[in-house]
This record gives C-alpha cells, structure tokens and sequence, in this order.
C-alpha cells in the first residue's frame, strides 16, 4: 500500500495560519459566520496552497508563486480615501454609480448611495455582523466549491458590497465598483461581495482593481452573483493592479430561466493574475456569453479558469478570449464546459487564442468538454502563434509604417472580445486601454 504523502507548510501558510488566530476574533459576523469561517479555514489548512499537482492548479503553482503572504491591510484612513476618489478613471466617462472599496473596506462617503427605487446597497461588514437574511441565505452557496483560494476567502473576508435588485426592477444606470489598494508597504486585501438580482431584475455591474505599483501586495476577492428567472446580468471587470501585485478571484454565478447573463474580464495590470470562474445555468432556455482578454508583457502571468455548467435544457453558452503576449509573459486559459444529463438541446462553443509578439512569451490551453447528455452541439477550440506576415505586409504595402500595422492588426485581434460588450462608452475606454498597452511596448 502506497503511503500517504503530506508537504510540508510553505512560510506562507505558516503565515496565515498565524494571521487567522490573530484576526479571527475580530472580524464581523455573528456566530454562525464565525463557525463558517473556522470549517472554511480548517478546509484551506488541509489542502494548502493550490500546486501543480492539483489539476486546476497545474499551471499556476501558487504554492511557488506564493513565497510569504503579506499581514492584513489596515483600514483606509483619511488621506487614502481622499486619494482614491480620483481612482476608476478608465471608465470616467460611463455614466455609472460608483462604488469605492478602499484597501478591501466599503467607503459610504466616496460612494454614491443616492436612493433608487428597487435597489439597496450594503456594506459586506455590516452586513455580516447584522445577519443578514439575504447574505446568510446565499453565502458560499451559489455554486459550492473545494477550491482552496476561495475557502481562505470565506475564512479571512472582511468587506466587499453586497447589491439586491428587487424583481422587475431594471436600474437606470451602471454600477462601477471601483477598488483602489493605497498601500505604501506589501499587505493582503480579502474582499466579498454578493449581487442578487431577483426575477425580471437587470443590472449591468463594472469593477475595476488598481493599485501602487513596485509594491508586493495580495488580493484574494470573490463575488457571488445570483440571477433569477428572467434577470438581465452583465459585468465587466478590468484588472489593473500594480506591477509588482498578485490578484487572486473568483467568481460564483447561478443564473435561472429564461435568463441572461454575460461576463467580460480584462487583464492589463498585476505580476500575478488569476480569474476563476463558476457558472451554471440553472434554468432552462438561458443564455450566458463569457469572454475576456489579457494583456501581457515583461515576466507577467496570468490564469483563467472557467467551469461553464449546463444544468438544464436549451440553455446556450458562448466563451471567446484573447491573450496578447509580450516579453516573456505567460498566459494559462482552461475552460470546460459540463453539460449534465438533465440538459438536453445544449447548445455550447469555446474558444481561445494566443498572439505571441515574441520568441519568450508562452501560452497554455486547456478546453475540455464534459457531456452527460445525448442531444447536444458543443465544440472548443484553441489557438496560438504570432502576427500574420501576409496580413502585416498586405498594410506595409499601402503606406502604413510595420508598428502601426502591428498595432492595427493588434487591435482587430482583441477588438473582437471588446466589440462583444453593449455598452459603447464601455467599449470606448477598453480599445483606449489597449491603444495605450501598443505605445507602451514601441
């Protein structure tokens, strides 16, 4: 019999063990959320950090990536919020309500919590140390999960926003959730969030996460959106953590019947970024369109994972990203989509593609179908190379200098991910962001 095989604690799981015991007394939540926070923890403790022996892991080793774990942020004082009401400005011109979430604490005076009718908005703290029904209901439930990442969310989360949408209501504007680290030294940011959007509802959230650059701080977040029959949910989230940063999310999405639900994430920023996501469609004739694009240069690495679920009939699910990859940057995208057996006439397609602008830059694929059913069309995809020669001549050929070919040629690429988001202003800012990734790499 082959003996069981136990690793050592890494320093940085010696760390947050020791960063645990010192908080757990003091972070909000009633006794409930307290237990939950020990199981949660006490799950993390056992798994450690995700390595490569863990299939979702296997190609971002968080248990190397991770050398120590930074103490807990502070609080924002006066001077960090003041500096953060300047923060969010890639999307200054979206006619948006802005949320401020400021070294991983929700900030009223910076928000903009003018009333609207079928909306509340509330503190996660608060939230958590009241027992809120809606918060208690959903919380770690929407699509339960082992992953170790998120249990030490659960174990050390301290704010975050909690949205409810009440049925029928479809909200005038956008909600930009803006987070700002404003750290002057390495520390760790646990931040939850929740969207309840109830039957009928539409909502369409924004959330940008930047921080100081040259400063090693840790981001662990997770929001939990619930979709009712009917709702209309769309977010998009841009990350543009500091240079030197590590960024770790989840997020957790149930959508019902007849509903729709479209997901965009952008990677510009961070050393170490790693989205995962869980969706699943939990009612018949819903559709969910996922897609996102990294940009990437220098040693930068980023990860996204996604588990799309088809739980019921007639459901259909698009997923598209790009990779733009720089230096020697790497990129890692693993997509499966799980088709149970209750969800016939699924109808699912997934597909990645990598531009490699040098000989370094390293793109990893992974998409895989998992098919319960009879009645199905499910296909998936993926590809990786450099710029086309023929299409990069065809525009030197006409006048156009090669980095401007380049550039054009760049921005079809990931323009076709960006082009798949409703909002204009919204796509405005993102292709401003790209054009600014291109001149910084001339």
């Amino acid at each position: 019999m082959a003996a069981a095989v136990h690793l050592m604690k890494t320093p940085a799981e010696l760390a947050l063990a020791e960063t645990f015991a010192a908080a757990a007394d003091r972070l909000p939540g009633t006794p409930d959320i307290a237990a939950g926070r020990a199981a949660a923890f006490a799950q993390f403790s056992a798994r450690g950090l995700p390595h490569r022996r863990v299939e979702a892991w296997r190609y971002t080793d968080l248990r190397t990536l991770m050398r120590d774990a930074a103490p807990l942020a502070a609080p924002p004082d006066a001077a960090a919020k003041a500096r953060a009401g300047g923060k969010g400005a890639l999307f200054a011109a979206v006619a948006a309500r802005r949320l401020y979430v400021v070294n991983g604490a929700f900030v009223p005076g910076l928000s903009d919590l003018s009333p609207e009718p079928g909306l509340a908005i509330l503190s996660m703290a608060a939230a958590l140390a009241q027992g809120d029904p809606l918060v208690a209901g959903h919380l770690g439930q929407v699509v339960p999960s082992d992953d170790a990442v998120l249990a030490l969310n659960t174990a050390l989360m301290g704010d975050g926003v909690v949205i409810h949408v009440a049925k029928g209501t479809a909200l005038a504007r956008p909600i930009h959730i803006v987070h700002v680290a404003d750290l002057a030294a390495p520390a760790a940011l646990f931040v939850r969030s929740l969207l309840v959007a109830e039957e009928e509802a539409s909502v369409s959230l924004i959330e940008t996460h930047e921080g100081p650059a040259d400063i090693a701080y840790q981001v662990n977040g997770a929001l939990e959106i619930v979709a009712g029959d009917g709702a209309r949910v769309s977010r998009v989230k841009v990350t543009a953590e500091g240079s030197a940063a590590q960024h770790l999310a989840s997020l957790s999405a149930r959508v019902g019947a007849e509903a729709a639900f479209s997901e965009a994430g952008f990677v510009l920023g961070g050393a170490l970024v790693r989205n995962q996501l869980a969706i699943r469609l939990d009612g018949a004739d819903t559709v969910a369109h996922v897609c996102g694009a990294s940009l990437l240069s220098g040693r930068q690495h980023a990860d996204t994972t996604l588990v799309m679920e088809h739980a019921a009939p007639r459901c259909e699910s698009r997923e598209a990203f790009r990779a733009v990859l720089d230096g020697a940057a790497r990129d890692v995208f693993q997509g499966r989509i799980a088709v149970r057996q209750a969800a016939q006439k699924t109808d699912a397609r997934m597909m990645s593609r990598a531009l490699l602008l040098s000989d370094t830059a390293e793109a990893n694929a992974k998409p895989e179908l998992e098919i319960f059913a009879d009645d199905v069309q499910c296909g998936h995809g993926c590809t990786a190379g450099a710029l086309d020669a023929n299409q990069k001549f065809y525009l030197m050929a006409r006048g156009i200098p090669a980095t401007e070919a380049e550039a054009l040629l760049i921005e079809a690429f990931v323009g076709e991910v960006v082009d798949q988001i409703e909002d204009e202003t919204v796509r405005d800012a993102l292709m401003g962001a790209i054009r600014a990734f291109l001149l910084a790499r001339r």
